[in-house]
């Protein structure tokens, strides 16, 4: 299985380079990009030089152009294409049909990938896809049970890509816009759940305060972890309890389920993190790397625990999930 890690700059490009990464994954520094925040991302130059470091090092990059383009914007989101086919990536990653249409058309010979929030979840959204606009991988969004996944690996029409670790979004991905309802912005058009211009934080003598656009998200107690606000994962009162009302701060974590997602046939795992410094990268990437290339020795049960143990300690709220790929869902895809 091809391992997958985020790049979202050139010094944690590198870093996944060097530690193993079989691919890694950009966006440019506007709205096309799912992780659009300031000081991430790439430009021109920049994504000329990490392509170059990747590449001859045998490492393969993809372009990340996955949010929805709208119609008064649309050149931006062809241009970004025009871009990377330029510089010479090896796969986009697209969301948009549209989007995917203009590039099967214009770039017929570079690789096309479904993104996570193109939101497929059924083998015959596969074939649409496929058939259409002739993409080569998709990436699975992180709602399907480990048994909807295998049905869906033996009916994919093409390479099936998932999720391993990282930030767990517990949404619909693609059809997400929860956090629109206090920005006014969808993440899926401006590539942010919460832009940092509605970010705010506040500190007193015995609690830091964080706000998205005027309206409080949590508290933090001194010497407590306090995580980016976003609405999904905010501490709310609920009949006159304050707990994490949607969803607690924890990440995914698929260790367990490394030998099931190769038996299965899945063709490439993906650390989530492109938001997250370049030595969270060289630590994560390191631990998946050493993973994967131990899955066909024996494997002692000590040195699983060290690993499991030391990706508690990079997740948020040092907790770690399986997500839905634990429940019993049984359905075909």
């Amino acid at each position: 299985m091809e391992l997958v890690c985020p790049a979202g700059n050139l010094p944690a490009l590198k870093k996944a380079v060097d530690e193993g990464a079989n691919a890694v994954y950009f966006g440019f520094q506007n709205s096309t990009n799912a992780r659009q925040f300031i000081g991430l991302n790439f430009s021109d130059k920049r994504a000329h030089e990490g392509i170059n470091y990747a590449q001859s090092r045998g490492c393969k990059v993809f372009c990340a152009i996955n949010t929805y383009p709208q119609p008064s914007g649309w050149k931006n989101w062809t241009e970004s294409v025009d871009q990377a086919a330029k510089l010479g990536v090896d796969a986009l990653i697209l969301a948009d049909m549209g989007l995917l249409d203009y590039a099967s058309q214009e770039y017929p010979d570079l690789s096309r990938h479904l993104s996570v929030q193109g939101s497929a979840t059924s083998h015959k959204a596969l074939e649409f896809y496929h058939q259409q606009f002739g993409i080569k991988r998709a990436v699975l969004p992180r709602v399907l049970s480990i048994n909807q996944v295998e049905s869906l690996a033996k009916q994919s029409p093409v390479e099936l890509e998932v999720f391993a670790f990282g930030s767990l979004c517990i949404m619909a991905e693609g059809r997400c816009y929860l956090s629109s309802y206090l920005t006014d912005e969808s993440p899926n058009t401006r590539g942010a759940c919460s832009p940092a211009k509605a970010v705010r934080w506040k500190e007193t003598d015995s609690v830091l305060e964080s706000r998205l656009n005027g309206v409080l998200i949590d508290r933090f107690k001194k010497g407590e972890h306090a995580g980016y606000p976003t609405l999904c994962k905010g501490r709310f009162e609920v009949e006159g309890s304050v707990y994490h009302a949607i969803e607690e701060p924890v990440s995914l974590s698929t260790l367990d389920l490394l030998p099931k997602l190769q038996s299965i046939g899945i063709s490439a795992i993906k650390i989530e993190g492109r938001q997250r410094s370049p030595a969270y990268v060289a630590q994560v990437t390191s631990i998946w790397r050493k993973a994967i290339d131990s899955l066909n020795n024996s494997l002692s049960q000590e040195q699983h625990m060290v690993w499991a143990a030391q990706l508690s300690q990079l997740s948020e709220g040092s907790l770690t999930t399986l997500g839905a790929y634990h429940r019993n869902g049984n359905k075909k895809c």
